[in-house]
C-alpha cells in the first residue's frame, strides 16, 4: 500500500527557501519574490545654513565664501594670502557653516602654498642655486594654476557649491 502525499505538508526542500515574511515558500523553479520598499528614499541634498536646514543659504553667505577665495589674491601682494580666509573664518565663519567650509579650504590651500614655497627656497639653498633651474619654471606654472584654482573656487562659492583645492594639505579643520 502506498501513501499519497498530503498537499499541506511541507518537505525539507521547500523549507530551505523561505520567503521575505517567512510564511511564503519559494520554490527553486519559480522566480524569487522581492517585497517592495514601503518608502522612497529622498535624494541627497547638501545641508547649508545656520541651523542645518536645507535652503537657508543667503546671498551674503555666497559673497563671504567667495571673498575667502579672491581675498587671497588681494592679500598675496603682501605675501599674506592666508589673512583673508583666516579673518573670514573667525568672523563670518562662526555664523555660517558654508562660509566656514570655504574659508577653511582657502586657508588650507594658502598654508600649503607657503609650505611648498619654503620647500622650493630650501631646495635652492641646499643645491647652491642649481635648484633654481627647476624651481623657477615650476613656480611660473604653479602661478597660473593657482590663479585658475582660485577663480574656480570663487565662482563655485558664488554659485553656492563646495570646492576642494587639489594638492592641499588640510591642517585646519
Amino acid at each position: 500500500m502506498t501513501e499519497t502525499p498530503n498537499p499541506d505538508q511541507h518537505t525539507g526542500a521547500e523549507a530551505a527557501y523561505p520567503g521575505p515574511d517567512q510564511t511564503q515558500y519559494h520554490r527553486p523553479d519559480s522566480p524569487p519574490v522581492h517585497p517592495q520598499p514601503a518608502y522612497q528614499q529622498a535624494p541627497y541634498a547638501p545641508s547649508y545654513g545656520y541651523a542645518g536646514e536645507p535652503g537657508t543659504l543667503t546671498g551674503s553667505d555666497r559673497t563671504w565664501a567667495s571673498a575667502s577665495h579672491w581675498g587671497t589674491l588681494v592679500a598675496a601682494w603682501l605675501a599674506m594670502g592666508f589673512l583673508a580666509p583666516l579673518i573670514i573664518m573667525f568672523t563670518v565663519g562662526n555664523e555660517s557653516p558654508f562660509v566656514r567650509r570655504h574659508a577653511v579650504e582657502s586657508l588650507n590651500f594658502q598654508i600649503s602654498l607657503l609650505i611648498y614655497s619654503a620647500a622650493g627656497v630650501l631646495l635652492s639653498i641646499v643645491t647652491l642655486g642649481l635648484g633654481l633651474l627647476v624651481v623657477i619654471p615650476v613656480f611660473l606654472v604653479a602661478l597660473v594654476a593657482i590663479l585658475v584654482f582660485v577663480i574656480q573656487a570663487s565662482v563655485r562659492a558664488g554659485n553656492g557649491e563646495d570646492y576642494r583645492y587639489p594638492l592641499t594639505i588640510r591642517l585646519v579643520s
